[in-house]
């Protein structure tokens, strides 16, 4: 497989309610992240519910990072692709850090596309050939 990225999916746990509810402070940490992860900002979007959670997309330069927060249950949900040389991981432990989450599960996946040879590719458009 050609890799493109690495894509983190992470569950987040025991993180206090204020914090999980504070768009600002989600914020702050998003860009932290961001600036630690050696990504670029292209377009940060926050959104406070009613009565309580906060939903976060940041689109980079690489590709993107997203958080969803559920105050009542000191629980979040985030989801960061980096393609390129970014530092995912070094952004998600900011997210961690600054949201001062317990527990967390993270998911690693290797994005990327099977490469075809060039034998491949030339079977593929004599095939092509031969049926037109």
């Amino acid at each position: 497989m050609k890799q493109v990225g690495t894509h983190l999916v992470v569950d987040a746990w025991e993180a206090p309610q204020d914090l999980l509810n504070d768009p600002e402070g989600i914020r702050r940490a998003l860009i932290d992240a961001i600036s630690a992860g050696e990504a670029t900002l292209i377009d940060l979007c926050v959104h406070q519910f009613s009565p309580h959670g906060v939903t976060a997309t940041a689109t980079l330069a690489e590709s993107h990072i997203a958080i969803h927060t559920w105050p009542e249950h000191g629980y979040f949900a985030a989801d960061l692709f980096f393609c390129g040389s970014g530092q995912p991981k070094l952004a998600m432990k900011i997210l961690q850090t600054a949201l001062k989450a317990k527990q967390v599960r993270m998911r690693e996946i290797d994005r990327g596309f099977e490469e075809t040879t060039r034998v491949e590719e030339s079977m593929v458009e004599s095939l092509y050939h031969m049926v037109r």
